[in-house]
């Protein structure tokens, strides 16, 4: 005969059932909560005004977010839904159930505040020992915006549409003189569809305003190179006394381009180029990562797709780091950080750079590999200190750190989280919502390093 345990969904519990057991003592969940727990929130909570019915507290919802971006759960409504089907979610909202409307206001309010809350959680990894800022890695991913590049209008196109909509609208406004004696075609009204293209134009004549303002900007950034240029060459031509070969550089051109767009939903994400070939609305997601740790110790979203304008951004940032955490020593990059004003830069913040000078075939030769390291140069510059020491074991020892620490930090929060894409849209908001990823990443990382 079957022995079976009875099922009995009806009898009710004997004694008031406590969240705390719900879980075993190593979850994440668990880890979560003792973090937010000591973090300073006081910002957060001197927002609340005190009357009107009970607020729910902010560590409660900044755990749910912490543990949503750390789990793979981003939007409000599926965080909502999830306190109710998740034991974790359960625990973190002390069995209660927070709304989505109440979620997402709480995200788009206090994104400076959780923006903020990525130092205070390194802090912490540095006072649990897990944290040394010794050599880090920088390196950057597309992640898609929240917005399609099928939206993309550029400035021919919005031109072409333009005029199209200003004739229509002369003959609608031709339409409703004559509407008397006209036949009007049936379910038309000749007023909503002057509404109409008023409306559209009016739209237009925004996108073309901030394709013409980008233009200006590049034209400025432009026109200052060009001149840069055009001034090297002269004192080139003082100093040797001969003519500088080669034509000289073009100067730049005015006014947008056809081809330059903008996007009608997300107009601060730009077209970017994106792994695997192709195109995508996305924004350029910029990570420092600790060696050893996988710890992001700066992180920022730009909208430029090239990453060579990135390194003194991110040195600012290192700067600004409390001097608790310490300052980095190396910093390791690969060639589409490579400049000489980027290996400049780093001398002056007194980082030492290990950055590839250009792209580097696969399977070297163990000629190459074991090759002795040139003698170093005398009264070397920066970029010349730079290049010796990548030719040395150490420096091929320490640069070929550079692939196995940012790229798996980018791996586990695109393939294992499953975070590809903002919801939020505009700059601004995007590098608050990268900040929760990357402290939603850093938290479950401690976790992980805790349990090890």
């Amino acid at each position: 005969m079957s022995n079976f345990r009875p099922v009995d969904r009806e009898t009710s519990f004997l004694l008031p059932p406590s969240v705390d057991e719900w879980l075993p003592e190593r979850h994440l969940a668990r880890f979560v909560v003792e973090v937010i727990e000591r973090l300073d929130l006081s910002a957060m909570v001197k927002a609340y005004r005190g009357s009107g019915s009970a607020s729910y507290h902010p560590s409660v919802l900044l755990g749910l977010l912490v543990y949503g971006y750390a789990t793979g759960v981003f939007s409000s409504r599926k965080l909502e839904r999830a306190s109710y089907d998740s034991v974790a979610f359960r625990f973190i909202a002390a069995n209660d159930h927070p709304d989505h409307d109440t979620i997402a206001a709480f995200r788009r309010r206090f994104l400076k505040e959780i923006e903020a809350l990525f130092v205070h959680v390194l802090l912490l990894a540095r006072e649990m020992g897990m944290l040394k800022l010794g050599t880090v890695a920088l390196d950057g991913t597309k992640i898609h915006a929240n917005a399609s590049r099928h939206s993309a209008l550029s400035y021919e196109h919005a031109s072409q549409i333009e005029a199209q909509l200003k004739a229509e609208v002369t003959a609608l406004m031709a339409l409703a003189e004559t509407a008397d004696a006209a036949d009007v075609p049936d379910g038309m009204s000749v007023p909503e569809e002057l509404l109409r293209r008023e409306q559209r134009l009016a739209r237009i004549a925004e996108a073309k305003a901030a394709i013409e303002a980008r233009a200006k900007q590049r034209f400025d950034r432009e026109q200052a190179e060009h001149e840069a240029k055009l001034k090297a060459r002269a004192e080139k031509e003082k100093a040797t006394g001969k003519k500088p070969g080669g034509k000289p550089p073009a100067p730049p051109q005015a006014g947008p381009g056809a081809t330059d767009q903008v996007n009608l939903t997300d107009e601060d994400s730009r077209i970017m180029p994106v792994a695997g070939g192709g195109f995508e609305q996305a924004y350029n997601a910029q990570a420092a990562v600790a060696e050893g740790s996988l710890l992001v110790v700066v992180a920022d979203v730009v909208q430029a797709a090239n990453d060579k304008q990135q390194v003194e951004p991110m040195l600012e940032k290192f700067a600004a780091l409390p001097e608790a955490l310490g300052s980095p020593e190396t910093l390791l990059a690969d060639s589409g950080y490579f400049s000489e004003a980027n290996v400049d830069a780093c001398a002056e913040a007194k980082i030492e750079p290990l950055i590839a000078c250009a792209r580097e075939h696969h399977h070297p030769s163990w000629r190459e590999r074991f090759a002795k390291a040139p003698p170093a140069p005398e009264q070397a510059t920066p970029l010349a200190a730079m290049r010796h020491r990548l030719a040395t074991p150490e420096g091929k020892r320490l640069y070929a750190l550079r692939k196995q620490t940012p790229e798996p930090v980018f791996g586990i929060i695109k393939s294992v989280i499953g975070f590809r894409q903002f919801l939020l849209r505009g700059l601004a908001k995007v590098k608050g919502e990268w900040s929760l990823v990357t402290t939603a990443f850093n938290i479950k990382r401690m976790f992980a390093l805790a349990c090890a």
